[in-house]
């Protein structure tokens, strides 16, 4: 078994796909991961600008939790008619494509990854920040922490969709019942108090009042607090990962993550209130998360304290999941349309997209290390692609229940025009809100993205038409073989199994040698010896061997000049370029053995010639003669 197979896991065999899909259980912390954690940091974000407000800020809390819920009901009940209308994967990029046209599918392909972008830097900065709360020590090893828990959520998805489900489902679980625990605990004690309790452990004292209360600060908290909504697509986009029946399954987990998501941010807001919480300021000496000091309110810093803060730790690390599990099934989409490269299409060993988890891991990396892994320089980033994809996604479902009519489709398309209205005010409020903090920078991106994304459709489609072909093969032609043309420095098994390669081409085989400096009468004897000998005994024509000078030390030129000046001579016949090769075991002495043989290529290449053509002739490590 060597390293690949222990890093990442053994290759998983096409057939095997059934195996890999889901049911709602592992599909709960496979795509609900980045909804159910923004529970933890959704909250934060609100409180964190209302610490100019004082403890008066606190106040505002349940009011704005009240509306972001209310915003994520209309959403939810949006997704469950998309999941049903796209079973093989209805995501914003497919929906928008489909119904609004190529340019709406293609702005809400950058939004989305943006959002997904966003959503794993978020998530795993998020995670670290739980951990610097419980322990202050770590806080200047956060961005060595953020980029450790991205790679070894890296690894984790290469293994595959079912391998990162079993191992998310603890943390995932564990997050949940402990929350729950403590909203829980927290209604009984604000009961049996009679609605005043007393924190078990003492609570930071509240900033004081910096600021006056104003609908604009007011309307970026809810901007703020909207990051809870995020991840909510994650569903109806992967919905081909669930196991049959498909449809059901993705609504029962989306109706799960929903309904845990919202209990979740009513009690935790409603106990923020009752105990007059207040966010401290993060990335600063002190700082502690607004559910490190609502658990240690509630129960104390004791065991159940350590095991929350663990969870939550984990989940919040792990709820890059999400991103990792949907940005490749995007960029998959997005190829296949020709607007990304074909190899995000690809499937890897352990039947993921591979190429799109590690290109997502090193965009991740790159936030994490320019934002120095703190979540609040990150925020403001933040929800614009989402609510984005969100508004387009609907809008487009508008549009599909209009053209299709189905049964009940005028009740279907009041409830998806519901929620691109309500989805798009919210997007134009993020975005005016949250614009000097940081959103411009995803505004730029998206244009950028689709820049990208017209660049390399237009090269596609460059190359289809350069290589469309409507002329028969020209049979009178094949009776002529090509001329076959091999560089060798020396005579040795590399330039012996070239030879024979070349011979099997073509009768007609030329050998070049370059001369910079010295004779080559070594070579001329072996060349005797080795190869016209053997060929005449056989009774056949020997190749020719050609000595080309190169009194400046080149040695590609002389070669590719050779090429050309036989292709002149012989306009008729195509002519074979044989490269002899060392394969190494290891790539990079692999890359200095042949770099003269890349260039060769490259230049041959580079003339256009289309009589011209390269070929390979590769000899292993470790073959004997």
């Amino acid at each position: 078994m060597n390293l690949l197979d222990i890093v990442v896991g053994k290759p998983i065999k096409s057939s095997d796909e059934r195996a890999e899909q889901v049911g709602p259980v592992q599909g709960i912390p496979i795509f609900g991961l980045d909804g159910l954690s923004s529970a933890a940091y959704g909250p934060e974000a609100a409180l964190s600008l209302l610490i100019p407000l004082g403890l008066l800020g606190v106040r505002y809390i349940v009011p704005i939790s009240a509306a972001i819920i209310t915003l994520l009901i209309i959403v939810y009940f949006s997704y469950r008619q998309t999941i049903a209308a796209y079973p093989s994967g209805g995501g914003s990029y497919t929906v928008a494509r489909f119904n609004l046209g190529a340019p709406a599918g293609l702005l809400a392909a950058a939004a989305l990854l943006a959002d997904y972008i966003l959503t794993a830097a978020v998530g795993i900065s998020a995670g670290v920040g739980a951990l610097i709360s419980a322990v202050p020590s770590l806080l200047p090893h956060t961005v060595t922490l953020c980029v450790c828990i991205l790679i070894v959520i890296t690894i984790l998805n290469l293994r595959g969709v079912r391998d990162a489900g079993l191992v998310f489902a603890l943390p995932t679980y564990l997050f949940v019942g402990t929350l729950l625990i403590t909203i829980a605990g927290g209604v009984l004690r604000v009961a049996l108090s009679g609605g005043h309790p007393t924190p078990v452990a003492p609570l930071p004292p509240p900033p004081p009042m910096v600021a006056a209360v104003s609908f604009w600060l007011l309307l970026k908290v809810f901007a703020s607090g909207c990051t809870a909504l995020t991840g909510v697509e994650a569903v109806s986009n992967g919905v081909k990962a669930f196991r049959e029946p498909a449809v059901k399954n993705a609504r029962k987990t989306l109706t799960v993550i929903i309904f845990l998501l919202a209990v979740l941010l009513a009690g935790i807001s409603y106990l923020v209130k009752v105990y007059g919480i207040a966010a401290t300021d993060p990335g600063k000496p002190g700082y502690q998360s607004v559910l490190s000091m609502l658990v240690a309110a509630v129960f104390g810093k004791g065991i159940f304290y350590y095991l929350t803060i663990a969870s939550i730790l984990l989940v919040l690390s792990l709820s890059a999941n999400t991103a990792f599990a949907d940005f490749p099934r995007l960029c998959r989409a997005i190829a296949q349309n020709n607007y990304l490269p074909h190899v995000f299409g690809y499937r890897g060993r352990r039947l993921v997209y591979s190429y799109g988890i590690t290109m997502l891991a090193v965009l991740c990396g790159v936030l994490l290390i320019l934002f120095g892994g703190v979540t609040d320089r990150l925020i403001p980033l933040y929800a614009v692609g989402a609510f984005l994809a969100f508004t387009l996604s609907q809008a487009g479902m508008v549009m599909h229940w209009l053209k299709n009519r189905e049964p009940h489709w005028l009740k279907s398309a009041l409830v998806n025009g519901l929620g691109a209205f309500v989805t798009g005010v919210t997007t134009a409020v993020v975005l005016v809100a949250k614009f000097k903090d940081g959103a411009w920078i995803t505004l730029l991106f998206v244009p950028v993205t689709i820049f990208l994304f017209v660049m390399v459709r237009r090269h596609y489609h460059h190359v289809k038409i350069l290589t469309t072909c409507k002329c028969a093969v020209d049979v009178a032609g094949l009776g002529q073989p090509p001329i076959a043309v091999i560089a060798i420095d020396r005579w040795s098994n590399i330039s012996r199994q070239g030879i024979e390669f070349a011979a099997r081409l073509s009768p007609e085989v030329i050998a070049l040698h370059v001369e910079p400096n010295e004779h080559s009468e070594l070579l001329k004897d072996d060349w005797d010896r080795y190869v016209e000998g053997p060929f005449r005994a056989a009774g056949k024509e020997p190749p020719k061997l050609d000595v080309l000078p190169s009194p400046y030390r080149f040695v590609i030129v002389p070669i590719v000049q050779f090429v050309l000046d036989l292709s002149k001579k012989h306009p008729t016949r195509n002519i074979v370029v044989v490269i002899p090769e060392l394969v190494e075991d290891r790539w990079y002495e692999y890359f200095l053995h042949n770099q003269r043989g890349r260039l060769l290529e490259w230049a041959l290449l580079a003339r256009g010639n289309e009589r011209i053509f390269t070929v390979s002739a590769p000899w292993y490590a470790g073959e004997r003669a």
